[in-house]
C-alpha cells in the first residue's frame, strides 16, 4: 500500500485535504463551528486602543484564516455562526462583549464579507505562495475596514475622518504583522503537505 498523498484537485482549500469520510455533512458541520468557537477565542486577545472604541484583536486575522482554510461557503457560514450567536447574548466578541448595539459590530460584518471572498480566493491559489496570501490578506483586511469603519462612524456620530483615524489608522501595524504571519503559515502548509494542487 503507498502511503503517498495524491495530488489535490485544482480549486481545493486546506479543509479539502482532510480524509473523505462517510458523513462529509458532519465534517463540514464541524469545521463551521470550529471555525466559529476559534473567532471566538481569538476575539478574547483584545488589546485597547486609546481614543478608539475599537480595539486590536485577534479575531480578524482568526477570520482571514478560516476563510482561507475552509473556504468561501464553509467560512462565510463559520462568521454567520459567529456573528449570530454574538448578537444573540454570547459573550465571545472582542473582551467578553456580545449583542448588536456596539460601535465595532460593522467589523463583525465586514469579517463575514472577507471570510467569503478571501475564502473564494483560495480556491483560485490565493493561499499557495508568499505573493499571493500577501494580496489576500489585503484584500480581506480592506474589505473588513470597508464595512467596520462607515459603520463606526454611523454608529458613534463621527465624521469619516475621525472614523478613520479611531478605526483604521492605529490598526495598520497590526494588520500587516498578521499578513505576514500568514505569508508564511498558509503557503508553508501548502508545502509541508507536498500538494500545491
Amino acid at each position: 500500500m503507498s502511503t503517498a498523498a495524491a495530488p489535490v484537485r485544482s480549486g481545493a482549500v486546506l479543509a479539502d485535504l482532510l480524509p473523505a469520510v462517510r458523513h462529509r455533512y458532519a465534517v463540514d458541520a464541524a469545521l463551521v463551528l470550529g471555525g466559529a468557537a476559534l473567532t471566538g477565542i481569538a476575539a478574547q486577545i483584545a488589546v485597547p486602543v486609546p481614543g478608539s472604541p475599537v480595539p486590536v484583536t485577534g479575531q480578524t486575522f482568526a477570520a482571514l484564516l478560516i476563510g482561507t482554510a475552509l473556504g468561501a461557503r464553509r467560512g462565510f457560514l463559520s462568521l454567520a455562526v459567529y456573528a449570530l450567536v454574538g448578537m444573540a447574548g454570547m459573550p465571545w466578541f472582542a473582551e467578553g462583549t456580545s449583542g448588536y448595539a456596539m460601535p465595532s459590530l460593522g467589523y463583525i460584518l465586514g469579517m463575514l464579507l472577507a471570510a467569503t471572498v478571501v475564502g473564494a480566493l483560495a480556491r483560485r491559489g490565493g493561499d499557495r505562495s508568499v505573493l499571493r496570501t500577501a494580496g489576500t490578506m489585503v484584500i480581506g483586511s480592506a474589505i473588513i475596514y470597508a464595512v467596520g469603519v462607515p459603520y463606526l462612524a454611523l454608529a458613534t456620530g463621527m465624521s469619516l475622518s475621525a472614523a478613520v483615524a479611531a478605526g483604521l489608522t492605529p490598526f495598520l501595524i497590526g494588520d500587516a504583522l498578521k499578513a505576514a504571519l500568514a505569508m508564511g503559515a498558509l503557503p508553508a502548509s501548502w508545502k509541508l503537505l507536498g500538494r500545491r494542487g
